[in-house]
């Protein structure tokens, strides 16, 4: 029993190994060569002739995959476990929002209020906020476009006192309206969740608040009245379980520019539900997010395989992964455009950009494969049919190499199958 690196771990006639919650992008080793702790487990298990194990409280679309193609099959609860153990699950729409007097003055409508107040009632409740810290990034109250500096386009934040300036170049600004609507007003895109605490705290102030997230991660919290703020993922165990959660900033989640958003979004919800007692102990999650999206219903059907199913089916017809095989190549525009005339890919090999990369700003620590903070980087994605990617692989394998042998210019990123490919 381990971390990712358990993945390698020498054991003698293996009888067994067992992943939980794939979809967590820690399974994901950032550096070279770059494995992904599913994949290490499922050539183990097939070298090893062993057992394989996939759990999670969702379903990804690679385990869906495995289900589809024979290699594995499903162990799942049938419809009357579900129904016995889930909470209810209650939605709040843009359309509820708008008609919701106090959602207009403050963060929470009033279903939400009211599933707080009567969970403290009887038992802690769970809020989920989708990032850490108190530096809210803004955008438009009336459009939701977000707010950019004039100057240089970075992200415009409020400070503590109130006052707006970008995250980039650090300008003031005081004049600021939407140029695609013209709206002077503000709102925050995502609180983060010291912020939250405080606001819940003023709201309820005879109930005890925590705070659960990156820098202090709570491992449990007794069943005593008290409200969780939490960073998804960082969730506590509540003894006894929660009486209620509320999933804030549902749009913030679902509206990454991300292959995977919807599929994340519905694993992190459903991460937290799971730790709420079932509807017939009065269990309740409200979440805040249209209710027609796919992951919503999902969510209120409790259905993350079917969920993946359908996601599976969508990205076959398109192409995406993980139905076909996929490679992103990074670097400066120069360096990724020397790179691809190198490359000799296979004939079905499909080229998709080069696109640019966000900058990243200044001080903040450098992931790997990102562009160092101030530069400018494109990236390319090249997709190939199934049965193609160790031809792929092999490919970009020898371009890379052929480039370090003479020397040419500045170094590319390679990853094959990205976790990420916006």
């Amino acid at each position: 029993i381990g971390t990712r690196a358990a993945m390698f771990a020498p054991v003698q006639d293996l009888g067994l190994v067992a992943l939980w919650d794939d979809g967590d992008d820690s399974h994901s080793e950032q550096h070279a060569p770059q494995p992904h702790a599913r994949e290490v487990l499922l050539l183990r298990a097939a070298q090893d002739k062993c057992g394989f194990l996939l759990g999670s409280w969702g379903c990804t679309v690679e385990a869906a995959q495995l289900v589809e193609t024979g290699w594995a099959r499903p162990l799942v609860a049938t419809r009357e476990r579900v129904r016995a153990t889930a909470p209810l699950v209650r939605t709040v729409g843009d359309g509820d929002l708008a008609r919701d007097e106090a959602a207009r003055a403050a963060r929470l409508p009033t279903l939400a209020w009211q599933a707080v107040r009567d969970g403290l009632a009887v038992g802690p409740v769970l809020v989920q906020v989708p990032r850490r810290g108190y530096v809210p990034r803004m955008a438009c109250a009336v459009c939701r476009a977000p707010a950019r500096c004039p100057h240089c386009s970075g992200p415009l934040q409020a400070r503590d006192g109130g006052a707006l300036d970008c995250g980039w170049c650090g300008r003031e600004e005081a004049g600021w309206h939407c140029p695609e609507c013209g709206s002077f007003r503000l709102r925050a895109s995502v609180v983060g969740a010291r912020r939250t605490a405080e606001e819940l705290g003023r709201a309820f102030p005879t109930v005890p608040v925590r705070t659960s997230g990156r820098e202090h991660v709570l491992d449990t919290v007794p069943g005593a009245p008290a409200l969780v703020v939490s960073t998804p993922g960082a969730e506590p165990v509540a003894e006894g379980g929660y009486a209620a959660a509320l999933l804030l900033d549902g749009w913030a989640m679902l509206g990454r520019p991300d292959l995977r958003a919807g599929e994340d979004a519905l694993r992190r919800w459903i991460a937290a539900g799971a730790l709420v007692r079932p509807q017939s102990d009065g269990g309740t999650v409200v979440v805040v997010a249209e209710p027609t999206l796919r992951p919503v219903q999902a969510l209120v059907r409790w259905d993350p395989v079917g969920h993946a199913v359908r996601e599976l089916a969508e990205r076959a017809e398109l192409g995406f992964p993980p139905v076909s095989r996929m490679a992103a190549v990074s670097g400066p525009p120069e360096a990724v455009a020397d790179f691809l005339r190198t490359a000799e890919l296979p004939p079905e090999a499909e080229v998709l950009g080069p696109v640019p990369l966000p900058v990243p700003a200044a001080g903040r620590p450098r992931r790997a494969g990102a562009p160092p903070p101030g530069e400018q980087w494109e990236r390319a994605l090249l997709r190939v049919p199934p049965g193609r990617g160790a031809a792929l692989a092999a490919a970009l394998k020898a371009a890379q190499a052929a480039r370090m042998a003479r020397g040419s210019g500045s170094a590319v990123w390679v990853r094959i199958d990205p976790v990420d490919i916006g």
